[in-house]
């Protein structure tokens, strides 16, 4: 039986179609700081809820949970659950309003892959 750790093994660079090829792409992957963030990042977007509520707040940021709601079609438990997720993760600020807790984006990485996605916000002067 193959030892399945072997195919990780720097020797397969020998067994490889283009060697230079398999040095750039393993350059590629030294050049990222912490792979396992991206996971984590990639993650959290490729929740339907989650990537919805970093939308809704790229539009209106200052959202607080029962327009997320609203706008969402949710209850504000399952908002208000996927909202500390985000927050947990840098990603979303809280800021008290009077009686209410307001919502906005606080992640430049996350708000730049928005709009890479093709979310835009008339009222902040970019597209």
């Amino acid at each position: 039986m193959t030892d399945p750790s072997a195919a990780d093994s720097p020797d397969t660079i020998t067994d490889a179609f283009d060697p230079e090829h398999v040095a750039q792409a393993r350059a590629a992957l030294d050049a990222v700081d912490d792979i396992g963030v991206w996971v984590q990042r990639f993650d959290l977007l490729g929740d339907l809820t989650r990537l919805r509520i970093l939308l809704c707040m790229h539009r209106a940021p200052g959202i607080c949970v029962s327009d997320l709601s609203a706008a969402l079609g949710m209850t504000a438990t399952s908002v208000s659950h996927a909202l500390r997720l985000l927050r947990n993760e840098g990603w979303v600020a809280v800021q008290r309003d009077g009686k209410k807790m307001t919502y906005r984006l606080d992640d430049d990485v996350i708000h730049t892959m928005l709009h890479e996605l093709g979310a835009t916000h008339a009222h902040h002067g970019h597209e």
